[in-house]
């Protein structure tokens, strides 16, 4: 990617616009065309404030390569950053190889992890470095083999300085091989090889070659050969490399400290008292701190200059003068084709008169008084093109314009509002299009034409019709922003921007380079400019209707129509010259009419001030990203300007919705999505939900339907059936919530624990929703949604099964009620309709007093009276210890209806009796033991690392590879997790293993399946008894009875009679447990040996079985 390609991604990522850029930069859009189709390069003045415009480094501008675009990425390596501000190391660690596992196949992430997680350890300096460093070194070995050489590269590079730091440097060497050797980083790590190796010679070599690439490998670089030259006390050789960083710092604008530490180092080493007071002094008077990179403002290398390129004045054959710039007269006029009389400098010839081409230019001139058609002095003007001299219209080019405004050049406009030449020219009422060619013939004509050469360039189109524009100067009316800019950066920062990047950056950046605002309009319709104005040059702004009346007389005033035509039907009586004033015809910027929402919605200051004051200003705003230009700023530069003080106190900034490639939704490209079909397709309320938990708001969101489905699948879905599980028994026992009452110390556990999960989601709800942490609280009440369905409701059916209404069923009908009617609240501002739904019919048909709507209730209250941590956490532990269970069974095919005899947990917590009877349930295991020690269900085989191994030990690998093949798993685990070391001796040499090189595979004992997580270990026996195969043999014929029951349309009330037929074995087990299945599947009746009904076979454990039922 060239640089053109990297302005043009960099420009579009920014959602800029070349116009938008070019009045950033203060140069012309066609300039900013010309760079991006690599026509011309900008001038070396202009990469620092590009960079920035970009909010990149010039590093990144000049080293054209890719940043990181994928969001999800960049989010989860910012919650990395975040969290170790709180968490120890480990815990970080232990997330962050969580989200690799979840992603295995995603290298960009994981190398992103892997330099961050590296970068921590080396500036902690942690001494237990080594736990962590074999993984991390691992995962960069994975990414070594990504297809994308730029992930490559960064991986081989890391390994490289990681094999530096253990001087292992024939490893080091060997990531070597990965780049090209053309490639500044191969070069400036193969120097770096030679220098810690004492090869001076050829690594001053190699660092002079990366010297001028880009500013992080030119400062390294040239920071390695001051080192060099330093240790060998050659200052004279240090001071020129120091010089040369600081030079380049300069010029990549990295602040005082870079340009000045270089050499701090060097007069520290000689002992030089005065030379390190003086560079000291120079760091004090500008640098806040030791970390503190001067930001330089973005107009900075724009002074414009006078230019000093050599011009000349030339003769031809024929004897016609010419003045050119020398660099173009070859070009221009051919090579031995002129003779040169004079040469100048560009400041030489400013000034100088010249004829105008055309004599009605010169008359507009005279009629202004001003002197004009002269030559004047800019650096925009190049030596790449054309002859170093152009033409400046001041009328149509914003260099232009600023040019004749600094030259006090007269302002003649030749073009009405139509885009037609005017009268005076001899082109009148053409369009200027047009009139191109006749101009160009009546100067060929007057001999006034050397050459009209084809230009072919970028050119402004409307973007609606997709005509051609021009350039327009017109008069306009501004408000001087530029006076209050300060008050501006001050009240921008009282403001809570979430996220704080916008406010500080985007949006603090507009301001910090904010301009006069253009406030008039030429349009009919809009809000009239309140500006009268007299021929003799008298204006005055009107305040008030009452103004009007008082100025004009005019009874209409009171109460005119104050838009055009109407208003301009009102004239005033000069204070001045007595003559009559009319409003001048603009009308106002409809964005300033967006910035007066707060004040002209209440007509304020006229009426209503007090229901003003309680408004203003507002707590809270939210719109898309691009309204910093828009909304946002027009909302504090007009309160700034009245109230001085920001409108509002906190503002959300909404990420763009883009399809679900990540592109920008438009029609021409096919990919927008129409919002009103989206809405019958999926639903508000799913479409709402997507966007609440996908990512973070000021995120671009990716929108497809798979993910607005899934979204609704995992939480809407799930809170409605649980929903409909309620409403179904509540029905079937005709239960009224409002004839009881929940009476907390009468609950059962289970109870407890849904209530204390509840008010703990409620509280991190309203804590997220008041700190504007969006997907946080969405997240929170959808994990207390699937723990209400999937777990307490299935832990709890048989309770809403029972007969009759004893006070365990009210319980378990008045906690779900309770629970359902709490998480709906929550959730109502995030999916109103189906809160809406489920509030209206399981609260409002049975509570005429509750009200209206879900919308009219307070938001839940947090009830610490009702919290549980310890009952959370041991339910947390029980939940963790059944899904590592269930990892059991499946990993030993075992189903879940088999009961197993015993299971073993290690854990840090024990757990009561109650908890120990729900793992006993929910796994169907007869007894469960907690133990410190599972070591006899498993043992470890060892292998040695050879990556790792090899270059220590060499011809020893084959006797450690033979000791480690025989050593006691357990011991040596035991060994290696207490002293970090296994030690043992090969040959009569001591040898000393770490885990980084060793090769650990867990094996299970015959007859026990193991599975572990985040310090809890699980072992289940499965040795099955006879008694255990026959009792999972009936839980089989209860779940296909229970099928058939569904299958044949039977109701979940109605009682049947089944009947059975199969083999020996099958019936004798049947035979003997029938009153236990009779019971489970509502069989009043049991027949043998003859099947009626609706019948099906089976084949349950090996054993075929016909079964039937009929309803009763």
């Amino acid at each position: 990617m060239n640089i053109a390609e990297s302005i043009r991604k960099y420009r579009k990522a920014s959602g800029l616009t070349q116009e938008e850029m070019a009045k950033r930069l203060g140069v012309t859009t066609p300039a900013v065309s010309k760079w991006e189709n690599g026509i011309t390069n900008p001038d070396i003045a202009l990469l620092a404030p590009i960079a920035r415009l970009f909010h990149i480094s010039v590093d990144t501008l000049l080293s054209y390569r890719e940043r990181l675009t994928d969001d999800e990425i960049n989010a989860i390596v910012q919650k990395i950053n975040d969290m170790f501000a709180t968490e120890d190391f480990a815990t970080v660690y232990e997330w962050a190889e969580r989200k690799i596992k979840e992603y295995p196949s995603c290298n960009k992430l994981i190398w992103n992890v892997a330099i961050v997680l590296e970068a921590r350890l080396i500036v902690d300096d942690k001494t237990d470095g080594e736990l962590y460093e074999p993984q991390i070194y691992t995962w960069y070995e994975q990414v070594l083999e990504d297809e994308d050489e730029d992930i490559r590269n960064k991986a081989a590079d890391a390994l490289f300085g990681f094999s530096m730091r253990k001087k292992d440097y024939a490893k080091a060497e060997e990531y070597l091989a990965y780049f090209s050797d053309y490639d500044p980083v191969k070069k400036l790590n193969r120097g770096r090889w030679h220098m810690e190796q004492g090869e001076a010679e050829n690594a001053y070599k190699l660092f002079e070659e990366v010297i001028f690439t880009e500013y992080n490998r030119s400062s390294l670089a040239l920071a390695y050969m001051v080192g060099m030259a330093l240790e060998k006390m050659d200052y004279e050789k240090a001071r020129y490399y120091a010089k040369k960083q600081g030079e380049i710092a300069c010029a990549f604008e990295m602040g005082i400290y870079q340009q000045c530490s270089p050499m701090l180092e060097i007069v520290c080493a000689q002992k030089d008292v005065k030379g390190t007071c003086q560079v000291v002094e120079q760091l004090l008077n500008h640098v806040e701190s030791l970390y503190d990179f001067t930001k330089a403002e973005l107009y900075e290398h724009m002074t414009f200059r006078k230019p000093d390129e050599t011009y000349v004045k030339v003769k031809v054959e024929d004897g016609t003068v010419y003045y050119l710039a020398q660099a173009l007269a070859d070009k221009v006029l051919g090579e031995d084709a002129y003779n040169v009389l004079e040469n100048y400098k560009g400041t030489d010839l400013e000034y100088k008169a010249y004829e105008p081409l055309f004599a009605c230019a010169g008359e507009a001139a005279a009629k202004q008084k001003k002197k004009a058609h002269f030559v004047t002095c800019d650096n925009y003007v190049t030596m790449s093109d054309g002859t170093g001299i152009v033409h400046i219209a001041p009328a149509f080019g914003e260099d232009d314009s600023r040019i004749g405004r600094n030259y006090e050049l007269p302002f003649v406009q030749f073009v009405d509002g139509q885009g037609n030449l005017t009268k005076e020219t001899p082109y009148a009422g053409v369009f200027v299009k047009k009139a191109d060619p006749m101009v160009l013939t009546d100067l060929d004509k007057e001999g006034k034409l050397f050459d009209a050469p084809k230009f072919e360039h970028d050119y402004p189109h409307c973007w609606r019709c997709d005509t051609p524009l021009i350039y327009y100067a017109r008069e306009s009316w501004f408000i001087k922003m530029t006076a209050v800019k300060d008050d501006l950066i001050r009240n921008n920062n009282t403001i809570n921007w979430i996220p704080e990047s916008i406010g500080k950056g985007r949006f603090g950046d507009w301001l910090e380079n904010v301009q006069d605002w253009g406030i008039s309009r030429n349009r009919y319709w809009g809000t009239p400019l309140n500006i009268w104005q007299c021929e003799c040059g008298h204006m005055h702004s009107i305040g008030s209707r009452q103004e009007l009346f008082e100025m004009s007389g005019d009874e209409r005033a009171k109460t005119v129509e104050l838009h055009r035509p109407y208003i301009d039907e009102i004239t005033l009586k000069c204070p001045e010259c007595g003559g009559e004033m009319h409003r001048v015809p603009e009308v106002i910027d409809c964005w300033f009419d967006s910035g007066a929402m707060p004040f002209a919605q209440h007509h304020y200051p006229f009426e209503n001030k007090e229901l003003f004051e309680q408004q203003f200003p507002a707590n809270f705003i939210s719109e898309a990203v691009d309204q910093t230009r828009g909304w946002f700023y027009s909302l504090l530069a007009e309160s700034t300007l009245l109230f001085n003080k920001a409108p509002y106190k906190n503002v959300i900034v909404l990420g763009h919705v883009q399809d679900e490639n990540g592109q920008k939704m438009s029609k021409s490209k096919g990919n927008a999505v129409d919002p009103f079909d989206a809405l019958n397709k999926y639903g508000a309320d799913a479409i709402r939900w997507y966007f609440y938990i996908n990512s973070a708001p000021w995120l671009p969101n990716r929108f497809h339907g798979k993910a607005v489905v899934e979204g609704q699948r995992k939480f809407m879905s799930t809170l409605w059936n649980t929903y409909a599980f309620f409403v179904l028994y509540a029905d079937i026992d005709n239960f009224d919530p409002t004839k009881y009452e929940l009476n907390y110390d009468q609950l059962p556990v289970m109870d407890k624990w849904l209530l204390s999960r509840l008010n703990t989601t409620v509280q991190a709800v309203d804590n997220d929703l008041a700190n504007y942490k969006i997907p946080e609280a969405a997240r929170a009440l959808q994990e207390f949604v699937d723990e209400m369905s999937n777990w307490y409701v299935r832990r709890s059916r048989e309770r809403f099964w029972a007969k009759g209404m004893e006070q365990d069923k009210v319980n378990a009908y008045m906690t779900l009620y309770t629970a359902l009617v709490t998480v709906c609240k929550a959730a109502a501002p995030m999916i109103p309709f189906m809160t809406e739904e489920i509030y209206q019919n399981i609260v409002r048909s049975v509570d005429a007093s509750a009200k209206e709507s879900i919308h009219l209730c307070d938001f839940p209250v947090y009830n610490a009276e009702q919290v549980d941590e310890k009952l959370e956490a041991d339910m947390d532990l029980v939940l963790k210890i059944v899904v590592l269970g269930r990892a059991c069974r499946n990993g030993a095919a075992i189903k879940n209806r088999q009961p197993i005899g015993q299971m073993y947990v290690k854990a840090e917590a024990s757990l009561p009796d109650y908890d120990e009877a729900i793992i006993l349930d929910e796994l169907n295991v007869k007894n469960i033991t907690f133990t410190d020690d599972v070591s006899n269900f498993t043992t470890y085989n060892f292998k040695p690392q050879l990556k790792t191994v090899g270059p220590k030990y060499g011809k020893l690998v084959g006797g450690i590879r033979n000791y480690l093949a025989a050593v006691d798993g357990n011991e040596a685990k035991a060994q290696l997790d207490s002293k970090g070391v296994l030690t043992f001796e090969v040959d009569g040499t001591p040898v000393e293993l770490a885990e980084e090189d060793l090769l650990i595979e867990m094996v299970k004992q015959e007859g026990f399946v193991t599975e572990a997580d985040n310090g809890v270990t699980v072992v289940l026996d499965t040795n099955l008894s006879e008694e255990l195969l026959e009792e999972g043999f009936v839980r089989e014929v209860v779940s296909k009875i229970q099928s058939m029951r569904k299958e044949a349309g039977f109701e979940v009330t109605d009682h049947i009679t089944f009947s059975y037929k199969g083999s020996d074995k099958a019936a004798d087990i049947i035979g003997r447990n029938e009153a236990a299945i009779a019971g489970d599947v509502l069989a009043d009746e049991v027949k043998a040996g003859e099947v009626a009904g609706y019948e099906k076979e089976w084949n349950i454990n090996g054993e075929k079985v016909t079964l039937g039922v009929e309803k009763r």
